[in-house]
């Protein structure tokens, strides 16, 4: 089941799940919260199942319909299981987004591949880092 949990972002168990898709620093964290709090375009949902919050995918969503994922994670435990794809179908269901672009690393690319997104090197963005943007476009019929 998906939760619109952004009046819950204080939460441990919110804040829990969103800091496997942050650097996992606690300031870094409250940042991130922030965000969420003061972007009235920001939206935070998770996923729930059978009474346990799994997964967490935050957005912005803009008058076009065009969706910025920013953040989407899977509690470990539940990993490999479809819990992310579920989240990203449910999403495009409830929002009826036109286009979901990801900026990601090395690490999940093959996850957005998977899902069907196209993928792009950015580069190094930071010394070291390569970082990849990643592109779905929605078909109408998915909605």
């Amino acid at each position: 089941m998906l939760l619109n949990v952004k009046s819950r972002l204080h939460e441990g168990d919110i804040q829990q799940l969103l800091s496997y898709s942050v650097f996992p620093d606690w300031d870094r964290l409250e940042a991130v919260i922030r965000q969420y709090e003061q972007n009235e375009d920001a939206w935070l949902f998770a996923y729930e199942s059978e009474g346990i919050l799994v997964g967490i995918i935050g957005f912005e969503l803009n008058a076009m319909q065009e969706m910025t994922l920013h953040h989407l994670a899977v509690e470990p435990e539940s990993r490999g299981v479809g819990f992310g794809r579920g989240l990203l179908l449910e999403i495009i269901e409830e929002m009826q987004p036109t286009r979901i672009t990801a900026e990601t690393d090395e690490e999940a690319v093959q996850f957005y591949r998977n899902v069907g997104f196209v993928v792009r090197s950015l580069g190094e963005k930071y010394p070291g880092v390569e970082r990849f943007l990643c592109t779905y476009e929605v078909e109408e019929d998915e909605e």
